[in-house]
């Protein structure tokens, strides 16, 4: 099973950024755990800040990968063309948010992506990548 987690905007800065609500543990240190977790699953990773970088990548893995685990950061809240992105896509995708968007400011509580995607995980910190690898595997018995 092939599934690439893909990271927007600032999420690179995790161990480092507003650690009250992104916690310590920088995502290189996190995906190394994850590899070790589910040594079966061909687990990528891929992150930018540049919204257009984020829509290559969709359409690049979108139709030879398994699984998408994807957190937009802010661009779940304003980008057409990522939600468009994904719905252009055969490979299925779960959107994933450290923090719980709707406890945080309002602009926060609508996701462009949501209605492509076929689940929503928020407010679990970095176990909310977990819980969508989990799903996958759930869907697809190696």
């Amino acid at each position: 099973m092939k599934i690439l987690i893909i990271n927007g905007p600032n999420l690179n800065l995790l161990g480092k950024r507003e650690p009250s609500i992104y916690g310590n543990s920088s995502f290189d240190d996190f995906f190394k755990d994850l590899k070790a977790e589910f040594p079966t699953v061909e687990l990528s990773y891929f992150q930018s800040n540049v919204e257009g970088e984020l829509i290559n990548k969709l359409h690049e893995v979108g139709f030879n990968f398994d699984a998408i685990v994807m957190n937009a950061g802010a661009y779940t809240h304003t980008s057409i063309g990522i939600a468009d992105a994904i719905a252009g896509i055969k490979t299925p995708v779960i959107e994933v948010h450290i923090s719980n968007v709707y406890a945080r400011e309002e602009y926060r509580h609508v996701s462009l992506m949501a209605k492509n995607c076929i689940g929503v995980i928020a407010g679990l910190g970095l176990n909310a990548y977990r819980l969508a690898i989990l799903h996958f595997i759930s869907i697809h018995p190696q």
